[in-house]
């Protein structure tokens, strides 16, 4: 328990606008951050014509502006050089970021390359960011990693095989503009995927050694949003109420989490992605009743908490009971919105396993996670999921 005196500061500088219709709000948001931005995008939000209908919004704000749209998933070193690159070429004095987490994290990263220079490894870890970044804003059109109110990045170093993190108070976005309605036509396994991920967020930042009153009331009305609105999102994408709270649910777990970090579950699935190419939300959702479960012991009456969010009937049940409940009450999520049970079935190798093990075990999230974790320990999370 946190006792009564426990100190703890909450700083959400980035300016949010959200809403169904908030897209037509870009243009007033990024008028007074400069004349040329960058738009950074991927090839999938370009062909479902969701970047067309951004420029159609910025254009009248901004004098010029210049497209980068080669964005991957788990975005390399080598992409954020060129977002730089394009970004210098074209005179650029902001940036406008369209898409997922992936695309996010680019349009943080290149402009610390603008502004100080070097590669991206020159800041990997907490605070190498030496001062202000140019403005970036950013527009999600997935409701999963909340990178749009978060500061950190995500970047696959292919060459040491790892996902290199940067955290900062100066990658956090200038400003959000949040629109439900750009998620509509996310993919299934797109929408499954996302929304576990923002799940995973809420639960590993209302269960760690290092969360706090505000942060545990974001993240468990995240759980609560996502437990209600999940499956239809994921069932029936046209659903705008659905969408709505998925949007609302990733975005606040997001600012809960940035300030507290996460788990064991994110410290595993890193490693997942940058071994075998997992993407980021499957490596989650799989892992995240593996590691629910083993933390149990530790956090028995959060665990009951988060049942009840989740919608399970707990009242009145002794509290392992209830902590359980919320383990089986994920297993059946993933079940029903197709995430796999197993890392056989997303192409792991049981060699792989040590490697990510020391891998996980760099990770600050170990730190934080509510039971006390060493190398054996995720030895046997990961043997376990296998």
């Amino acid at each position: 328990m946190h006792a009564l005196t426990d100190l703890f500061t909450f700083q959400a500088p980035t300016q949010i606008t959200f809403g169904t219709g908030a897209l037509a709000q870009l243009g007033r948001v990024a008028a007074p951050l400069g004349k040329r931005p960058l738009v950074v995008s991927d090839p999938g939000v370009a062909a479902a014509g969701i970047l067309q209908q951004v420029l159609d919004v910025l254009a009248p704000a901004v004098s010029h502006y210049d497209t980068f749209t080669e964005v991957e998933p788990n975005p390399s070193i080598e992409t954020v050089e060129k977002a730089a690159a394009a970004y210098r070429r074209g005179d650029c004095d902001f940036v406008v970021a369209v898409g997922g987490g992936s695309v996010l994290d680019v349009g943080k990263t290149a402009p610390v390359l603008v502004a100080y220079g070097g590669g991206p490894r020159d800041y990997e870890g907490i605070g190498k960011v030496p001062g202000p970044i140019p403005p970036v804003v950013a527009v999600p059109t997935t409701a999963g990693t909340g990178s749009e109110v978060t500061a950190n990045t995500v970047i696959t170093d292919h060459e040491r095989r790892l996902k290199m993190v940067i955290i900062s108070p100066h990658v956090l976005p200038t400003a959000a503009v949040c629109d439900p309605a750009l998620t509509l036509s996310l993919p299934q396994p797109l929408t499954a995927a996302t929304g576990i991920d923002a799940l995973v967020h809420g639960i590993e930042c209302y269960t760690n050694t290092v969360t706090h009153p505000l942060a545990k009331a974001l993240a468990l009305e995240s759980i609560r949003l996502i437990g209600r609105h999940l499956r239809t999102a994921y069932a029936s994408g046209r659903d705008l109420e659905a969408r709505y709270h998925m949007l609302l649910a990733s975005t606040i777990a997001a600012l809960a989490f940035t300030r507290t970090r996460l788990g064991n579950v994110h410290a595993m699935a890193l490693p997942l992605g940058a071994h075998f190419d997992v993407p980021h939300g499957v490596a989650t959702g799989l892992l995240l009743p593996y590691v629910m479960e083993w933390n149990l012991i530790a956090a028995v009456e959060r665990h009951a908490h988060i049942a009840a969010a989740l919608g399970e009937a707990v009242e009145g049940l002794p509290p392992r009971e209830a902590a359980l409940a919320a383990v089986e009450a994920v297993r059946q999520l993933n079940a029903d919105i197709g995430i796999p049970e197993r890392l056989r079935d997303v192409g792991v190798t049981r060699d792989g396993i040590p490697a990510m093990t020391d891998d996980a075990m760099k990770s600050g999230n170990i730190l934080v996670n509510p039971r006390l974790t060493r190398r054996e320990d995720i030895l046997s999370l990961f043997e376990r999921a296998f």
